[in-house]
């Protein structure tokens, strides 16, 4: 039995720039932290040393690799000759909720594989393979970034470079300002889950075709430099006003990234006290972030009554095998 556990991530400026539309053309850069909240992956050999089990949020009985439904399930265990094994997955938290979860969930089956192969791969490096299974073979239109904040953990800086490389830098803070950081920072849910598919759809058509939309993007991008500045220096309080003129930005991309909705919530947190804040994910629903200072929180949790908090500590370990029997 072997048992991986990833981390989802929070994203706080640049996201979009991710998408290779733009990198591959201006460069791109993103600046997230990763939570503890996992993916739970585990496997072992199954009874049929010819067949497979797997349970995720469906069950599949299936003879053969390319019998099975799950699309990242299927290319990763085609990829390392997988047969016999018994699959199943948990998570925190629930997918399409801007979190990563797909990602997370790419990342842990290969670390997964890996272990069960006997093969070694850095992190980084499974991040790559990770973004070539999503994003070349499976056609999905997403960015970059989750695969690498899930796999590698912590507080990053990500660029995206124009070679389509990728640089991960660790975000160097003071103790007491990182547990400050975390402290200021409140995580509510929506109620609403959704695809983020047909907004990145949306969205990549836009920065093909729609110079203001690139023009955002570039000061999103502008805005994730600022951040790790700010952040290197131990200036936390700069998140605020970063992720409120961030969100400012990001609305702006597509036309389903908010909604009457979400616009309620998101003002009422500012009036209460909020000092700037976001969307997580793509949009249309999942987690509200907002920096809020300790002495204001009391009011702007008494505001957000009816969304659920998300209590989280950052992580600092990324991907990792947590049993191995």
């Amino acid at each position: 039995m072997i048992i991986t556990k990833t981390p989802f991530r929070i994203s706080f400026a640049g996201g979009g720039s991710d998408l290779k539309e733009y990198y591959l053309e201006h460069g791109g850069s993103v600046l997230s932290v990763t939570i503890d909240k996992y993916i739970y992956l585990s496997m072992h050999p199954y009874f049929h040393d010819d067949k497979f089990f797997l349970k995720y949020s469906k069950s599949e009985h299936v003879d053969s690799v390319q019998d099975i439904d799950h699309k990242i399930i299927r290319e990763v265990f085609r990829d390392y000759h997988i047969k016999g094994i018994d699959f199943n997955s948990s998570a925190d938290i629930p997918a399409g909720t801007g979190l990563g979860s797909s990602s997370a969930f790419t990342v842990g089956l290969i670390n997964l594989c890996n272990a069960y192969t006997n093969k070694y791969m850095n992190k980084e490096s499974m991040a790559n393979y990770a973004c070539d299974i999503e994003i070349n073979r499976l056609c999905e239109p997403i960015g970059k970034q989750d695969q690498y904040a899930c796999a590698v953990g912590s507080l990053n800086f990500i660029s995206f470079l124009q070679d389509d490389t990728v640089v991960v830098e660790k975000v160097l803070m003071k103790k007491e300002n990182y547990k400050q950081l975390q402290k200021n920072l409140l995580v509510f849910f929506t109620g609403d889950t959704r695809s983020a598919s047909s907004i990145l759809e949306e969205q990549k058509k836009n920065t093909i075709s729609d110079k203001d939309k690139v023009g955002n993007l570039h000061k999103m991008v502008q805005l994730s430099k600022e951040l790790k500045v700010e952040l290197s220096n131990n200036n936390i309080d700069a998140m605020g006003e970063i992720l409120h003129t961030g969100w400012m930005y990001k609305k702006e991309l597509a036309s389903s990234i908010a909604n009457d909705k979400i616009d309620y919530y998101y003002d009422l947190a500012i009036k209460s006290g909020a000092k700037g804040g976001k969307l997580l994910g793509a949009g249309g629903g999942g987690f509200f972030l907002f920096y809020v200072k300790e002495e204001d929180q009391p009011r702007v949790r008494a505001a957000m009554q009816g969304l659920d908090e998300l209590s989280f500590k950052f992580d600092n370990e990324g991907t990792t095998v947590i049993y191995y029997y």
